[in-house]
C-alpha cells in the first residue's frame, strides 16, 4: 500500500474512533461525570484529542459535530426545555423561540474547542520538546484551554443574544444573570477544564508515542 494512502487511511481510522466516542458521550449518560456535587459533561475531551491528534481541519470537523449532536438533543430531546431555545430555533416553550443565534451558540463555541486544541499543541510544541513530559504539559494545557473556549462562547453568547429572555426562562433578574452565568464557570466550566486537561494528556501521550514509534520503524 502506498505510504501517503497508508496514512490516510490510519487518520481516516483515528477520526472514525473519536467520532463514536463523541457520540456516545452525546447520546448517553456516560458522557455526565459527577465532580463533587456537580455533573461535568466530557463532550469536549473528544474534540480536543481530535484537534491534538489530527490536525486543525480534524479538530474543527470534530466540533462540528459535538455542535450537530447537540442541537440534535436540545431539538428533539432537550435536557431541559426552559432554556432549549438557546441552542436551537426549532424549539420553542410559549412565546420563547430561538433563531440564527441559537445556531451560532450551538455550533461555532464547539467548533473553536478543536481549533484551540490544535493551533495551542502546535504552538507549544514548536520547539522540539525534550522528552515525553514536556508533550505531555502541552496536550494538558491544549485540552484544558479548548474546553474553557466552549464555555465561554456558550455563555458569552447566551448573554449577548438572549440575555433578557434567558433571565426569564430561569426566572431570574437581567442583574442577577451575569452571576448566575459566572457560578456555570466555576462549578461546570472549570471541573470540564481540568477532566479535558487530563484526560487529553492521558490519551494523546501514549496515542502520540506509538504513532511516533510506528513512523520511525516503517521509514
Amino acid at each position: 500500500m502506498d505510504k501517503g494512502k497508508g496514512n490516510k487511511t490510519i487518520r481516516l481510522a483515528q477520526f472514525s474512533m473519536i467520532l463514536a466516542l463523541e457520540a456516545i458521550v452525546c447520546f448517553t449518560p456516560l458522557g455526565s461525570l459527577p465532580v463533587g456535587p456537580i455533573v461535568a459533561s466530557l463532550s469536549m475531551i473528544p474534540v480536543a484529542v481530535a484537534g491534538i491528534l489530527l490536525g486543525l481541519k480534524a479538530g474543527a470537523l470534530m466540533g462540528f459535530f459535538f455542535g450537530l449532536f447537540s442541537f440534535i438533543v436540545w431539538t428533539f430531546m432537550p435536557p431541559n426545555p426552559l432554556i432549549a431555545f438557546v441552542f436551537t430555533p426549532f424549539y420553542s416553550l410559549g412565546p420563547v423561540q430561538g433563531n440564527f443565534a441559537s445556531l451560532l451558540i450551538c455550533f461555532v463555541p464547539r467548533i473553536a474547542v478543536g481549533v484551540a486544541a490544535a493551533l495551542l499543541c502546535k504552538l507549544l510544541l514548536r520547539k522540539p520538546a525534550s522528552g515525553i513530559k514536556d508533550g505531555l504539559k502541552a496536550y494538558f494545557i491544549a485540552g484544558g484551554i479548548a474546553s474553557l473556549m466552549n464555555t465561554f462562547g456558550v455563555l458569552g453568547g447566551i448573554y449577548v443574544f438572549f440575555a433578557g429572555r434567558y433571565a426569564e426562562a430561569l426566572d431570574l433578574s437581567r442583574n442577577l444573570l451575569i452571576t448566575v452565568l459566572g457560578g456555570v464557570v466555576l462549578t461546570n466550566g472549570i471541573p470540564e477544564a481540568i477532566l479535558c486537561a487530563i484526560f487529553c494528556a492521558a490519551i494523546c501521550g501514549p496515542v502520540k508515542k506509538i504513532v511516533n514509534k510506528t513512523a520511525g520503524q516503517s521509514s
